[in-house]
């Protein structure tokens, strides 16, 4: 067979314009009981083709690197000797017939494909009885899709991918592929363009500037947490108690004697968790972990989706780092970010040159606040990319739930838009259809498939039902960040204690709506940043009162109905605003008052684990009674929180720096009633005014309650009174 007769193909192939190289590469019928085979290696000096004990060496027949060789019929491998390098025997990957099932596309293209990880990215894998990997990745509107790595010199002619059409799928099974190769897909676009693309379902990948994908074992690991993955779905978490500690890995504690590097997975694992689970903390929450390539966006500008940073290790080290949380007695939580990704060359953008996970006008597709883009809800594939991603954290390394990032972004058409740089929906609305529609079900997955975990929203708004189910209309979220209470009971602690009284309805305001969502009660990372101050900072005045005022504060936040979250570093006082290139303060302390704050925050832990009045009734009305809401002269606060068991405790909140002595507070039985915690004992670095030793109820009606009890109320102080 002479290849001259082929010469519009092989250059086709060589100048990577062959419409379907799969039906010329490879062996391939020519009479006789004969095949011939052909392969592109533009890098070798001679290449044979083995046949069992036969060598046969193939032609040269284009000076650019094209080679063919007449054999019997039958199986082959391909031995290539470089120029440079070592010579290398493998089977040819044009020997390999179609990789992905029509069940895989027909739920792709449907957009229900719930392990997407298994079918597209890089999966190694064994075809016919060959070791190797399987490459896939969509790109519908690209006219020719390579993988090159390592093992090809990165040169986009040896390894083009066969275009699975009827999905928009391009796919290849390279044999000799193994763990940690460095891989990425160069793409014609539908303009012609040249680029090349990071994988968007790499498990694995390089950070920062370097922005590879890597080729890693997914099935390796070993899970040491049946226990708490036994229990997982039966738990309750609306009427248990659940405080979370919010952590950035990068910047929770460095190594400053080694060029200020951050700690791995494994330190963390040494550290964080005996750190977190001293303190009485029930949950980690950990900031942006997915691949990202810029340190500054806090890991919120996300490129790699499926793939957790290799900034502190490899996936199955943070496989184990979850491992020991669980092992520890704690839940884990992720930040998820679905609302938008960056414009980074190497990322989703333009993928295959068209807008193919965002919208092609900027008024739908484009973040102008942040610079990034807006993913396409409407699209199936789009919508299955990032539900199938939720999935994959839930189930690959055993998340406990997901805080959804920015969802007003996502809920609005006009989310920090002017006239004129939106397009309303179909019905005229301000309202995103499509992501309303994506949110319920993600949810509605997240929820079937993995009972006992919990989707978490971090929405701005009043947008009603966020945590209510998708069946009664709402979004399905299992709990909403409650920023109305964090922006109000900061606003109101940061005014001078004499002026509080004209703010007394900002502190009780919270409980109007208080029951109208599953709330988390937050001090987040949000709340310390951007000149905003950090917490003890925030507090007015000077440093006996800030710490005072801060303690009071935490005390007041953890009896009040809904979940906790408290950003790492607010714990022990950090004075310096939250910076993502260095360490906490944990020099501070040498301080007393900070090492009296921190144990402060370990007791709260204890008090709410252990007291049901706490955690029960979060997030029912008949779990909390305000005693007094109105005494804004004096600005106390005075209430109670109750569970079914009988649990109940009483809360004072004394928000001025004036000892109330002799104060009367209604309770609902007789008896003696005792301290469970006061924010100004010594043990806190307080002043040690005392509540009294002890309190004998009188049957004198007050509060509206038939007893009462009188106590001290210590300076700028909460009170905690039970039986």
């Amino acid at each position: 067979m002479s290849p001259n007769s082929h010469k519009d193909e092989i250059d086709a192939v060589l100048g990577a314009r062959h419409p379907n190289v799969f039906a010329f590469l490879g062996a391939h019928e020519a009479g006789d009981g004969r095949q011939v085979v052909r392969t592109v290696q533009p890098h070798a000096r001679e290449v044979a083709v083995i046949m069992g004990d036969q060598r046969i060496v193939a032609e040269k027949v284009h000076k650019d690197g094209f080679f063919e060789a007449v054999t019997p019929r039958g199986l082959y491998e391909l031995e290539v000797t470089p120029y440079e390098g070592e010579t290398t025997r493998r089977s040819d990957p044009y020997s390999f017939g179609i990789l992905l099932g029509d069940q895989d596309m027909y739920y792709f293209r449907e957009g229900t494909h719930q392990r997407l990880w298994e079918v597209l990215g890089a999966r190694l894998k064994t075809h016919h009885g060959v070791a190797g990997c399987q490459f896939a990745v969509w790109a519908p509107n690209a006219q020719r899709v390579s993988v090159v790595g390592d093992w090809n010199r990165w040169d986009g002619r040896v390894n083009v991918m066969r275009n699975r059409i009827e999905a928009g799928i391009w796919e290849i099974f390279i044999p000799g592929v193994t763990e940690h190769t460095h891989y990425k897909f160069e793409i014609v676009d539908k303009h012609g363009h040249l680029t090349l693309k990071s994988d968007p379902y790499a498990v694995f990948a390089q950070h920062g500037t370097q922005t590879s994908s890597l080729v890693f074992d997914m099935d390796r690991y070993q899970w040491s947490d049946g226990e708490w993955m036994h229990a997982r779905p039966k738990h309750d978490l609306y009427h248990t108690p659940m405080s979370v500690y919010e952590v950035h890995f990068g910047s929770w504690k460095r190594k400053e004697g080694q060029g200020n590097r951050w700690l791995s997975y494994k330190e963390l694992a040494d550290d964080l968790i005996p750190y977190v689970k001293g303190l009485g903390f029930t949950h980690i929450e950990i900031m942006g972990i997915a691949e990202h390539p810029f340190d500054g966006s806090w890991g919120y500008q996300v490129t790699g989706y499926y793939a957790p940073t290799s900034r502190f290790g490899n996936p199955d080290e943070f496989r184990e780092f979850v491992d020991r949380c669980h092992q520890a007695g704690l839940g884990v939580i992720l930040d998820w970010v679905p609302g938008h990704f960056p414009k980074d060359s190497h990322g989703l953008a333009k993928f295959d040159g068209t807008a193919l996970y965002e919208h092609e006008d900027p008024r739908l597709g484009e973040h102008q606040d942040w610079g990034t883009l807006i993913f396409n809800y409407g699209r199936h594939e789009v919508k299955n990319f990032l539900i199938s991603n939720a999935l994959y954290w839930l189930e690959e390394f055993h998340i406990d739930g997901l805080r959804v990032d920015a969802v007003a972004s996502m809920l609005y058409l006009d989310y920090s838009r002017n006239a004129g740089e939106w397009i309303p929906n179909h019905l005229g609305g301000r309202e995103n259809l499509e992501a309303i529609s994506f949110l319920r079900e993600l949810n509605t997955v997240c929820y079937a498939k993995h009972p006992g975990t919990t989707i978490i929203a971090e929405e701005s708004t009043a947008w009603p039902g966020v945590s209510k189910p998708v069946s009664t209309g709402g979004l399905g979220f299992g709990f909403k960040w409650n920023m109305g209470w964090m922006n109000d009971t900061l606003h109101y602690m940061s005014e001078d204690p004499v002026h509080r009284k004209y703010h007394h309805g900002e502190a009780t305001f919270s409980m109007i709506y208080a029951f109208d969502e599953n709330f988390i009660l937050v001090l987040s990372h949000d709340e310390v940043v951007h000149g905003k101050g950090s917490l003890i900072n925030k507090m007015p005045g000077d440093r006996w009162q800030k710490f005072a005022n801060l303690r009071m504060f935490f005390s007041w936040m953890w009896t009040h109905p809904g979940k906790k979250l408290l950003f790492m570093g607010g714990e022990f006082g950090q004075w310096n605003e939250w910076r993502h290139d260095s360490s906490l303060d944990w020099h501070l302390f040498l301080g007393e008052e900070h090492s009296g704050l921190q144990k402060l925050v370990k007791d709260l832990n204890h008090l709410y684990t252990t007291r049901p009045a706490l955690y029960a009734k979060d997030h029912q009305p008949g779990g909390f009674h305000w005693l007094d809401a109105n005494d804004a002269d004096n600005s106390i606060f005075a209430y109670t929180r109750s569970a079914s068991d009988g649990d109940k405790v009483t809360v004072l909140v004394n928000a001025t720096p004036v000892t109330r002595p002799g104060y009367r507070v209604g309770v609902s039985e007789g008896g003696s009633y005792r301290e469970l915690l006061n924010t100004d004992s010594p043990a806190y670095a307080g002043s040690g005014v005392s509540a009294g030793a002890g309190f004998q109820a009188q049957p004198t009606p007050w509060h509206g309650q038939p007893w009462s009890i009188v106590v001290d109320l210590p300076p700028l102080a909460t009170l905690v009174l039970g039986r």
